[in-house]
């Protein structure tokens, strides 16, 4: 552990210039008042400093930092993948959720392909973050601006698609996505009173799909199973033979003038 005595004409004077030697936040050390000061009598006399004792708090001690372990988190996984050249930075955007930025030559390695590398990485560090925080965070994870970038490009396409459901008044089904770029589709046509959008399919084939809206829409029927057909045949004959039974006679009757 770290510690320093300092002194000053407050106490606040003397604790703030401990804090800039230890290069230390207040909430990661203990103060202890060694001296308080004095004026001294009519200023001149006894006049004495604050001195004060400021020591680093041992680890058990300090509440965790959940933005420290994940950038820690993150420059291992750099490490690791020999990624020397990227840089790291941490922007607050609200109240509990925060962006770390990464650039570099070697971006793209943790970009992969349509942002699928990126969305898991994003993934750990949220849990991560979340392991050594008390209250729930939220943390997204850039690189170069893809996000911006790619949410342009979805957007575009979301357009185009829109347009096709509509003029064509049949369904639009999308290639397989992850949830981050479905949710920008989503999003982005929600307030469209013309169509509307689902997803269909299981992980990792889940697809979103563009409808138009209207009464002139009739939704697919599934084929009946083999099973269901037969069924559907013998209640047909059944029918029949119940319709020719119902039919009166119409036999001869005998002629009473011969």
């Amino acid at each position: 552990m770290k510690k320093v005595i300092t002194t000053g004409k407050t106490v606040e004077l003397a604790t703030e210039l401990a804090l800039n030697k230890l290069g230390l936040s207040r909430d990661r050390v203990d103060v202890t008042i060694l001296t308080q000061p004095s004026r001294g009598l009519f200023g001149l006399f006894g006049k004495r400093d604050a001195e004060v004792l400021v020591e680093e708090l041992a680890q058990e001690v300090l509440a965790p930092d959940p933005i420290g372990e994940t950038r820690k988190f993150l420059e291992e996984v750099f490490a690791a993948m020999n990624l020397r050249d990227l840089t790291l930075t941490v922007e607050e955007e609200q109240d509990n959720s925060y962006l770390f930025r990464m650039k570099g030559e070697s971006i793209g390695v943790l970009i992969g392909r349509r942002g699928a590398t990126l969305d898991s990485l994003q993934y750990l560090v949220n849990l991560v973050a979340n392991k050594h925080s008390d209250t729930f965070l939220r943390i997204s994870l850039d690189a170069e601006d893809y996000r911006k970038r790619r949410q342009e490009t979805l957007e575009r396409l979301a357009d185009r698609l829109a347009k096709k459901a509509v003029q064509s008044r049949r369904e639009v089904v999308l290639e397989p996505m992850g949830s981050v770029e479905r949710k920008v589709i989503h999003s982005y046509l929600q307030d469209r009173s013309n169509i509307l959008t689902y997803s269909q399919g299981e992980e990792p084939y889940r697809k979103v799909v563009i409808a138009p809206r209207g009464s002139d829409q009739k939704p697919r029927r599934k084929p009946a199973s083999p099973h269901q057909q037969k069924s559907q045949s013998g209640t047909r004959r059944s029918h029949s033979k119940s319709s020719k039974s119902a039919v009166p006679s119409h036999s001869k009757e005998p002629n009473e003038n011969r």
